[in-house]
């Protein structure tokens, strides 16, 4: 599953989810969506995240290993 830390980013700079969605061109329910992890990004929007924030797209996003899938 990809997960983000864009929620804690966003409240580390200060900004609301209407503002980081408008500086993005994006809607606040996709912001609402990818911070609940029930949206992934696409890689152009992901890209643009990663700029916003000054970070590699690796920083922001990441995959968090099923457990059950483990051996």
């Amino acid at each position: 599953m990809v997960r983000n830390n864009i929620k804690l980013l966003r409240n580390e700079a200060g900004i609301t989810q209407e503002q980081f969605a408008k500086e993005l061109r994006i809607t606040r329910q996709t912001v609402i969506a990818i911070e609940n992890h029930r949206y992934n990004p696409s890689l152009e929007l992901a890209l643009k995240i990663a700029k916003f924030f000054n970070k590699q797209v690796e920083d922001i996003f990441f995959l968090e290993e099923d457990k059950s899938s483990a051996t």
